[in-house]
């Protein structure tokens, strides 16, 4: 897994590639408690280059998206196909992180 995060104006995008599973959630969770901690309001989860994803990599993206919600910002989650999308699908949160 491996992850970029690039900040233009008010917007922040966090872009996700490969496997977030719940080895390579622990190199992902400094990066969120960051943008948390730093203030970012506005957050896009990019996930068209994630190919798996498990419980432990979906509850990172709810956890982000709870404590951003909770400071008064948003986060959205695009670009998510195949097992990614099937896997929040089943789960029934793509109608709360993909509007």
């Amino acid at each position: 897994m491996t992850f970029t995060t690039t900040t233009d104006k008010n917007l922040t995008l966090l872009r996700i590639e490969g496997e977030l599973d719940a080895l390579s959630v622990a190199d992902l969770r400094p990066t969120l408690d960051k943008l948390v901690a730093e203030g970012h309001r506005s957050v896009v989860v990019d996930l068209s280059a994630l190919r798996m994803i498990d419980s432990s990599g979906v509850g990172s993206i709810v956890s982000l998206y709870k404590r951003i919600r909770a400071a008064g910002g948003q986060v959205v989650v695009r670009g998510a196909r195949e097992q990614p999308l099937a896997i929040l699908k089943l789960l029934r949160i793509d109608k709360v992180l993909m509007p």
